[in-house]
Formats: structure tokens, C-alpha cells, sequence
């Protein structure tokens, strides 16, 4: 708990009854490798915070084909898509990449926490601004650039994540194939 409580704190301060009570609403959960945090279609009622590993984003195309458009490592919160109004039904798959760490809440305790801290919406909502701004800022670059500049751009933004996840994945983020992906790595050594 206390690396989701010193990510928060980097947006704004609690006092130490605040974050008793954040404290007590969070869970730790383990994800074995593969396995999924959301799936598309069903209901989502919980709301994690990375404490180690990686998981990604995906989609499944209409001719099967699964495309990865998102990691989330250590220290991320796997929740910009959640209303506290309403139930949330993902649209895409959270699969952890590596066996994870996660600091869980349910909604009704997210709820509980929003609705007990006054300043707690203005901490998420500085979160979801970052978090925002971190992914345009690293999917943007993969609309104008060739392959080799993905890549090198991927190493540059992830540099902890390449040697953690596989090949596949990376290639399907950048929109690339796996054997294209191999070539642009023989070619840099």
C-alpha cells in the first residue's frame, strides 16, 4: 500500500487519517501471467493500482487478430475509463504481461474514498490529465514514423519493458510483424 499512497501524494496531500482510511479500502491481489484484470464485455468492479509488473491493453480484430495499444507498468492506475456513477463494461482486454502486484478497491470503496476525502477528485483528475497526456505523448509518435523509428522510440519510452515482455507484443504495439520487429533489432546491434 504504501507505494500507491506515495503516488498519490505526489499530486496533492493527505493527512494521516486519510490515508488510514485509503489504506484500509485496498487489497493486494496477485495476477499470474495471462491471466486477465478486465475482458471485454464484462462488467469491471474494481479499480488497481500497478504495484509490479506489466500488464497491456488489447483488442481482438475482426479477423482474430489481437493487437496490444497499451502497457501499464509498476506504478500506473488501471482505471481512466471508470465512472463512480456507473458500472463500466471494457471495451478492451487488461492482460498481465509478467505476474503482477496489484493494490485492488472495489468500486463501492472507490466510491467510499471519493466520497469521504474532499480533495480526492482533484487528485484523480490530475492523474487521468498525466496519464493522458503520457500515453498521446507515446502513441503519437507511431502514426508518422516508419518501423525503425517506432522502435528506437519504443526503447526510448519503455527502456525497462523490452526485456520483460515478448517480442509479439512489442511488434503488435507498433504495428509491425514479429519478423519485421526481428530484422530492425538485427539491424540496430
Amino acid at each position: 500500500m504504501d507505494e500507491f499512497i506515495a503516488y498519490v501524494l505526489q499530486f496533492d496531500n493527505l493527512n494521516a487519517r486519510q490515508i488510514e482510511f485509503i489504506s484500509a479500502k485496498g487489497r493486494e491481489v496477485t495476477i499470474a501471467k495471462d491471466q486477465f484484470f478486465a475482458e471485454a464485455g464484462k462488467a469491471l468492479r474494481q479499480v488497481a493500482f500497478v504495484k509490479e509488473g506489466i500488464l497491456r491493453a488489447l483488442y481482438f480484430k475482426n479477423n482474430g487478430e489481437e493487437v496490444t495499444n497499451y502497457f501499464f507498468e509498476e506504478n500506473r492506475l488501471l482505471w481512466n475509463w471508470i465512472d463512480l456513477e456507473e458500472e463500466i463494461i471494457p471495451t478492451q482486454y487488461l492482460q498481465a504481461v509478467t505476474d503482477c502486484q496489484l493494490i485492488a478497491f472495489s468500486l463501492k470503496d472507490w466510491r467510499e474514498i471519493s466520497n469521504t476525502i474532499i480533495s480526492w477528485e482533484k487528485i484523480m483528475q490530475k492523474i487521468i490529465l498525466k496519464n493522458h497526456a503520457e500515453k498521446l505523448a507515446r502513441r503519437s509518435s507511431l502514426v508518422s514514423q516508419d518501423a525503425t523509428a517506432r522502435y528506437k522510440d519504443f526503447l526510448e519510452k519503455y527502456p525497462l519493458l523490452v526485456n520483460r515482455i515478448p517480442l509479439s507484443y512489442i511488434a503488435s504495439y507498433l504495428g509491425i510483424t514479429q519478423s519485421s520487429l526481428s530484422r530492425i533489432r538485427k539491424n540496430r546491434r
